[in-house]
């Protein structure tokens, strides 16, 4: 009889643990491993979890997928089969010393799908994935995506604080580095400053050494090309089902993008995560989770 009290009081305060509680990043163990796909000659390692529709999860910049997603892959995973990539230059997937640009991901991403052979999909991104994904998928539904280059068309798109929108907001960098914390980037993307615990920074700082991609922060950084490659005046070209997910408090990527990403792109639905950072999927995976899956339905 203790042991069924017991379980129940521990299965009702999982049914009620909200989603500042949870660990703001996954457990190490909690994931499969990597996989690893060979594109334009690159490793590129990603998540292959469950069965179903596809789901492309593309992360930020200086990030990964486990950093970004780690929370949501899982939940995402029970009705989906889930891929999630660590970009070219970034998290476990190979840095070849290249000119960055957002064309570079686009390219990246579009080879990985014709390897993986994914033609039916729905995509998400983050940060500068959700300007990567914007940007392929503007690519993907011109009508000179055609002939032997042409990449597959993805059939709904979800845009959580997507940089790109203008070149004032494009990568923007965050404060310089005056402790680990900074340097880690959890001082800048989270909202609630308060669970930025030493664990949680030693955690990010330690990922963030293991990825070892400061040379592809600042080729990106620095390229030429990215005034060019922003997709505010070509969101038109967006016809699919759009979401826009945002945080509220985004102190990255500021709410007035979202809401003109939102505006420009034909039929596109607006959420606002409140007392939400730059990535929701992160901060507030429970909220993130209940705007998606019903969109993706």
């Amino acid at each position: 009889m203790k042991r069924f009290v017991f379980f129940a009081l521990f299965l009702l305060s999982t049914l009620f643990l909200s989603a500042d509680t949870m660990p703001l990043l996954a457990k190490a163990g909690t994931l499969p491993p990597q996989k690893t796909a060979v594109v334009f000659g690159q490793k590129i390692a990603y998540y292959d979890v469950g069965t179903g529709p596809v789901l492309v999860l593309v992360h930020g910049f200086s990030s990964s997928a486990y950093f970004d997603f780690g929370n949501v892959i899982l939940p995402l995973a029970k009705h989906h089969r889930v891929l999630a990539i660590d970009q070219i230059g970034f998290g476990a997937s190979d840095k070849p010393a290249i000119d960055y640009s957002v064309q570079t991901f686009v390219d990246f991403l579009g080879e990985y799908l014709r390897v993986m052979k994914v033609q039916k999909y729905d995509l998400v991104g983050e940060s500068l994935g959700g300007w990567v994904v914007a940007a392929y998928t503007i690519q993907a539904l011109a009508p000179a995506n055609t002939g032997a280059y042409a990449v597959p068309k993805p059939t709904r798109l979800i845009l959580e604080d997507a940089a790109g929108h203008t070149a004032n907001t494009s990568a923007k960098p965050g404060p310089v580095a005056g402790t680990v914390a900074d340097a880690s980037g959890m001082s800048v993307i989270l909202y609630d400053k308060s669970r930025l615990t030493p664990e949680v920074v030693r955690q990010a700082w330690t990922l963030k050494m293991k990825a070892n991609d400061g040379a592809t922060q600042r080729s990106f950084r620095t390229s030429t090309k990215t005034p060019s490659e922003t997709v505010g005046d070509k969101l038109a070209g967006i016809t699919i089902p759009t979401l826009v997910v945002w945080g509220g408090n985004d102190n990255i990527v500021p709410l007035a993008d979202g809401k003109d990403y939102a505006a420009k792109i034909p039929n596109a639905k607006l959420v606002i995560i409140p007392e939400c950072g730059h990535v929701g999927s992160m901060e507030k995976p429970k909220e993130f989770l209940t705007a998606v899956e019903p969109f993706l339905k």
